[in-house]
């Protein structure tokens, strides 16, 4: 059985301590966050985690049920990551992808009607409002394909080819191994996203190829693959017994469940707010966070 997540510091914490070709990581920390960064160069190093080659970047913090402020280091954690992935020039769309209607996979909707649009605001508007230098930011809730039907790779696709961005930043749901990182983490990388993988309905994936534009992902762990986790806790009860942790037996169905914290809705609205608040600001600088509030 395949232990199931999305997060790249996941995958390279299986592969242990020893170091692998194609595979540079680096880490920094705040009071309040840890950053772990996995750049991947080589063909060897996607080989190794099975991931496309390009940067991951990981932020772990206190759960957002425990902390309602979003204006601390944890946003600017995620700003800087945000401003270094994406072109400092330039249109930016900005994707929300998942179902609004299922709570664990609402967040690139909850994202998306929090961004501070302005490709519509031009500059004469823009210097009758006292709002000049904006950058031109769009953003759009794509749905899933049983809503539309139509793959999101296909509705970004024809979306971007209109309004011809510099890059696409696409939100949505991750999956992870460990109930430790639900409603705590943030992963951004520069390799694009599997929609759907966050609830176990992985779609055809949005990057360059598929796309045409380069792609920017955040997401947020908000679920746990049933399995997975059971697998883990047999495993730990066995071995602190009797050290024999691959003969636990596990129901099968739990390869069709997924977890999700009780609390899901609260983490939800927050880590959406927060990575709305840090994306318009890393797309609109010259703003503090408390102006993009206001405009939020």
């Amino acid at each position: 059985m395949n232990i199931r997540t999305d997060l790249a510091l996941e995958t390279h914490e299986m592969k242990g301590t020893d170091a692998i070709d194609g595979v540079e990581v680096s880490t920094k920390s705040g009071e309040k966050f840890k950053s772990t960064i996995i750049e991947i160069t080589n063909e060897n190093g996607a080989n190794a985690l099975n991931k496309p080659a390009g940067k991951y970047i990981t932020i772990e913090f206190l759960k957002f049920t425990d902390d309602a402020d979003i204006t601390d280091e944890r946003m600017t954690a995620i700003k800087d990551a945000v401003t270094e992935l994406i072109p400092k020039e330039g249109p930016i769309l900005v994707a929300g992808i998942g179902n609004r209607s299922i709570t664990p996979d609402a967040l690139g909707p909850g994202v998306a009607t929090q961004i501070f649009v302005t490709r519509h605001i031009g500059q004469e508007l823009q210097e009758q409002i006292g709002l000049t230098g904006l950058r031109p930011v769009s953003s759009i809730a794509s749905g899933v394909l049983g809503q539309t039907g139509i793959e999101t790779a296909e509705i970004l696709s024809a979306v971007a080819n209109a309004v011809n961005p510099v890059a696409i930043i696409t939100v949505d749901a991750l999956a992870s191994r460990n109930l430790a990182r639900l409603g705590r983490t943030v992963q951004l990388c520069d390799t694009g996203i599997s929609p759907g993988s966050g609830v176990g309905n992985r779609r055809k994936r949005i990057d360059k190829t598929s796309v045409g534009y380069p792609i920017i992902s955040i997401g947020v762990p908000t679920v746990v693959d049933a399995f997975t986790l059971a697998r883990d806790v047999a495993r730990k009860g066995d071995n602190d017994s009797n050290e024999h942790g691959e003969n636990s037996d596990i129901e099968p169905d739990c390869e069709n469940m997924m977890v999700t914290p009780r609390e899901i809705d609260v983490v939800i609205e927050r880590a959406s707010k927060l990575i709305a608040l840090a994306i318009n600001s890393a797309l609109q600088p010259s703003f503090s966070p408390e102006e993009i509030l206001g405009l939020m």
